[in-house]
């Protein structure tokens, strides 16, 4: 359990929901670590899911997978960017998680024939929880995040969890809420109404907010703080201004205007350990609003026909992995969303000529595959940077074997399983699980090496001879056709053993840029330390580009 004295802070969303709460603890964390203190963040999810591995990206977002395998809310990656650093198992939960573990107990007859009941026994694992993870991390600081909005039935349970620990540890525990006041068109002016009823809504809970993160369109004024504080019970310095702001990474400089984290740490008795220094993370933020040259990027992918929007959150750390190596590189990305099923024919492929770099992402399912494979043919074909994505590297593999090596039928038996050439194959010990219906958390997840070969374009980029990286697939390249295959492809990596294929390029001198991992690169991918295959292909395409 956590040691005596151990801090915790909980962030709780009002008014509605995507206000921002997972940037709010994101940045928390980042103020309290430039001030010298060790910080882990915790995301609560009161979904009935045991993890977010089952959901659908269009509904729910990106599956971001930590080191550990486990499937987690897209936050969870937020989290390790803002941070710079990997976060593990505990830090994370769901209901789901919390239910079926106490459901576990109870058929071991671990609660001693006791009826077992949400209060407390579920509460209890919810404590128990948020103090494991702060045990295993040896942090001084918890920030834990509890999902939805109050007032929502789901989440509960987890704010009563949050105001038993403030009761037994009055001073170790602080509550915020992000909460949203709106200007309407109509009005012009910021109405604090919404606001000042989430307050109550949580103080029917038994618990009195420590500091309001006012987002809004604008800044909140004085007056409006004053309003706040008076109505909500929450002084006046402890309402922060979180206006919109030009990226999520200047939200924690935003919140230094406002000393947030030094509040913070008078609320929690904290004496600040050292002076912030956020030089790195501000030439950072400043590289991304440089006006520097544009590069133009077609992601290929089939998420994005959902209605009436365009759903960027199923690739978001692909979109955040090409900021942070265009801010290395110098140049500014506009990236284009592609319907792959544009292409399903083979018709309007040439549209993509136009696009100095195209990436294919990771995915599931047979939606707009061929249109995926043309796109990959034109892109090989008329020398376009290339960067595949797992599911873009299998592609890419099956699209040389097809028009390079002339292998008819060649596939993958997630789409066909009779192929007559199954170049990529479901991995032996998945063929059990799924003919047993097991599909939660059974796919090659977390991270597995990879040895690199050298004078390769990976083995440059990377320069190392071995790397760590994240999976999450079911299906590899099949061994039968390896042989086959490096006569037309090169294979820069492999695991250990060598029966893996982890990255599958072409020569330079054959193309400039075509490259595929069968991991998921854009995982690892920091602010401060952008991903070198990321940082590669940006290079390429900034040269095709024609940028000085």
């Amino acid at each position: 359990m956590a040691t005596k004295g151990h801090k915790y802070i909980f962030v709780i969303g009002g008014v509605m929901s995507g206000v921002g709460k997972g940037i709010a603890v994101s940045s928390i964390g980042l103020v309290l670590k430039q001030r010298g203190y060790e910080v882990n963040l915790v995301k609560i999810d009161p979904y009935l899911n045991v993890d977010a591995g089952t959901m659908n990206p269009t509904e729910h977002g990106e599956v971001f997978i930590l080191r550990s395998g486990l499937e987690t809310d897209q936050d969870m990656g937020n989290y390790e960017r803002f941070l710079g650093r990997d976060l593990g198992p505990e830090d994370y939960m769901t209901s789901g998680m919390v239910y079926q573990t106490v459901i576990n107990r109870e058929r071991a007859l671990e609660y001693g024939g006791k009826c077992v009941e949400a209060v407390p026994h579920v509460r209890d694992e919810i404590l128990r929880r948020i103090e494991a993870a702060a045990a295993h991390n040896g942090s001084q600081i918890s920030v834990i995040e509890i999902g939805g909005t109050v007032g929502d039935f789901q989440n509960a349970l987890f704010i009563d969890a949050a105001r038993v620990m403030k009761l037994t540890q009055p001073d170790d525990v602080a509550f915020v809420m992000v909460s949203y006041l709106p200007v309407p068109n109509t009005i012009g002016e910021m109405k604090t109404k919404p606001t000042q009823s989430a307050v109550r809504e949580l103080n029917s809970y038994g618990v009195q907010p420590d500091f309001i993160l006012a987002r809004a369109n604008h800044p909140i004024d004085d007056k409006r703080k004053e309003k706040l504080a008076i109505s909500c019970n929450v002084r006046a310095d402890r309402i922060i201004s979180a206006p919109d702001v030009r990226s999520i990474y200047d939200v924690p400089l935003n919140f230094e205007k406002d000393h947030l984290g030094d509040k913070l740490l008078d609320a929690l008795s904290l004496s600040k350990e050292k002076e912030a220094d956020f030089t790195d993370w501000q030439k950072f933020v400043d590289a991304t609003h440089a006006e520097n040259p544009e590069v133009k990027i077609g992601i290929v992918g089939k998420y994005f026909d959902t209605g009436d929007y365009v759903l960027s959150d199923a690739y978001l750390s692909v979109i955040e992995a090409i900021k942070f190596s265009a801010a290395e590189v110098g140049v500014k990305t506009k990236i284009d969303w592609v319907n792959a099923k544009e292409f399903q024919s083979g018709e309007n492929v040439e549209k993509l000529a136009q696009y100095d770099g195209i990436i294919v992402p990771g995915g599931f399912g047979e939606t707009g595959i061929e249109g995926k494979i043309h796109a990959i043919k034109y892109a090989r074909e008329n020398k376009i940077p290339y960067f595949g994505l797992c599911y873009g590297m299998q592609l890419a593999v099956i699209e040389v074997a097809r028009h390079k090596l002339g292998i008819e039928g060649a596939h993958t038996v997630e789409i066909n399983p009779t192929a007559t050439h199954p170049i990529v194959d479901v991995m032996p010990e998945q063929k059990d699980l799924i003919a047993q219906g097991n599909y939660g958390g059974t796919m090659r997840l977390g991270v597995y090496p990879a040895q690199l070969k050298e004078g390769t374009i990976a083995h440059e980029a990377y320069g190392a001879d071995s790397v760590e990286e994240r999976h999450r697939h079911r299906y590899e390249i099949n061994p039968e056709y390896i042989e086959q295959l490096s006569t037309a492809i090169t294979f820069s990596g492999t695991s250990p053993d060598g029966v893996l294929m982890e990255i599958a390029e072409l020569p330079k001198g054959e193309h400039p840029f075509f490259l595929g991992t069968q991991f998921h690169p854009e995982l690892q991918a920091r602010p401060l330390s952008p991903h070198p295959l990321f940082t590669a292909f940006l290079t390429a395409s900034k040269k095709r580009s024609g940028i000085k």
